[in-house]
């Protein structure tokens, strides 16, 4: 199944249909052999005790693609952010996934619709400006059961 992001337009409406790639434990050499370097959405988890994943991150793409930036995200030597983030990366299982899309637009509204979805409160990510509604389906190979 091919990952990516496609959009049907009705009206002044978006219908984003996000096809994710499968889940993968991040792993620097695995992700230079497997993770193409083309633009797109990437969703980082952390594996907790219970054996549940828990969002850590959702970002988007452009320059140097989805292979550099998921690379640097999930190694705790090139992702110098904070101490909490630190520990996180070397002591949990990390995991990701990803969908691409060559078009700017199409992941600030899909980004936008995820941040607002899933963290209401936050209002720094805004969407292209194009639509009145943004609807979205997801779909992926996993059965994907995350903890905020």
């Amino acid at each position: 199944m091919d990952c990516g992001i496609t959009v049907k337009e009705k009206n002044k409406d978006a219908y984003y249909n996000v096809v994710w790639s499968p889940l993968c434990v991040a792993d620097k050499y695995e992700i230079i052999r497997k993770v193409p370097a083309v633009a797109g959405i990437y969703e980082i988890y952390w594996m907790d005790e219970s054996k549940h994943l828990r969002l850590f991150y959702i970002d988007k793409t452009v320059y140097g693609g989805l292979r550099s930036e998921i690379r640097r995200v999930t190694d705790p030597e090139l992702n110098r952010v904070d101490e909490k983030t630190r520990i996180i990366l070397e002591e949990k299982e990390i995991w990701y996934r990803y969908a691409t899309t060559d078009s700017s637009n199409m992941m600030d509204d899909v980004l936008w619709f995820f941040i607002q979805t899933y963290f209401p409160e936050n209002t720094s990510v805004n969407h292209s400006g194009r639509y009145e509604k943004i609807f979205l389906k997801e779909s992926a190979p996993d059965k994907l059961m995350w903890v905020p």
